[in-house]
């Protein structure tokens, strides 16, 4: 497979703009690698923005989600291009991929010559199994603060996203587009990431629908009174 062939490209992107990395793997959370790859997309529209978008695999066969969606990567481990930007999505998978030491090895290669690496939701374990974590402050979905907290070496932080360094992360599943966003405006400024968050239509509703968020459950940054 022809990574460049495939991958979402834009001719409006500058030459000098680098790939955009997503990586897949059996469990992925749906939303974790979509929504950022939505706003990414969208980015690599506007010019300066990413030269391409691409979703990895180990392989290049299709890769089964959380809930039943089928992706099917662009490059594998062994094909990709340097990348500038990473993102590590979460999902119940990386429970058994931060023992996979093919992902891991990758992570650590790639991560080192990457502007930045970002994580949404349980990803931030896999960041923590490359040794990209230790020392960081970061953040994960709610449900898993207190197990990010027993690793013992990050501070962990109950916001929707924090920047440590070159180093991102996000809370659970739909942050990884406020994630994103974010990234897009610190670096490439407010105005581009305007322009991506009004193509995206992106203007959450700030509702808190029924009690969930009161009964004690949840990161502190969205628990209602």
């Amino acid at each position: 497979m022809d990574c460049d062939r495939t991958a979402s490209t834009s001719p409006g992107a500058s030459a000098g703009a680098g790939s955009f990395g997503i990586l897949l793997f059996p469990g992925v959370e749906e939303l974790d690698a979509i929504g950022p790859w939505e706003m990414a997309s969208l980015w690599s529209q506007q010019a300066g923005g990413p030269r391409e978008c691409l979703l990895i695999g180990q392989s290049e066969k299709p890769i089964t989600c959380a809930k039943g969606l089928v992706l099917l990567p662009h490059c594998s481990f062994s094909t990709v291009p340097p990348l500038e930007v990473l993102l590590v999505p979460g999902g119940l998978g990386t429970r058994l991929e931060v023992n996979n030491a093919d992902l891991i090895d990758f992570l650590r290669r790639q991560s080192a010559a990457c502007r930045a690496v970002l994580s949404v939701c349980t990803g931030a374990f896999l960041l923590h199994a490359a040794g990209l974590l230790a020392g960081r402050r970061a953040t994960t979905h709610w449900a898993s603060l207190d197990r990010l907290r027993a690793l013992g070496d990050v501070e962990v932080v109950e916001e929707r996203y924090v920047r440590s360094g070159n180093v991102w992360t996000s809370a659970g599943i739909s942050s990884g587009i406020d994630l994103t966003l974010q990234f897009i405006a610190e670096t490439a400024g407010d105005d581009v990431a305007g322009q991506v968050q009004l193509a995206a239509e992106y203007f959450p509703s700030s509702r808190i629908y029924g009690a969930a968020a009161s009964s004690g459950k949840g990161s502190a940054y969205f628990q209602s009174p």
